[in-house]
């Protein structure tokens, strides 16, 4: 039997040897973004995720 479950699409956004951002396109239409921070990973919708670019350019003025 077949899994006809769609995949999100995803797409790296930047990656160092411990750490990662990547994006992905669920299926259902929504974006959300991922923080692998050595092994936590954080999850945003879309909203939380401007939240937080703004909050880490604020940090590195």
């Amino acid at each position: 039997m077949t899994n006809d479950i769609p995949e999100p699409k995803t797409t790296t956004l930047a990656e160092t040897q411990n750490n990662a951002a990547w994006m992905a396109e669920e299926p259902d239409g929504e974006t959300t973004y991922h923080l692998e921070l050595n092994n936590v990973t954080v999850h945003f919708f879309d909203e939380e995720w401007q939240e937080f670019l703004e909050l880490a350019h604020t940090l590195v003025k």
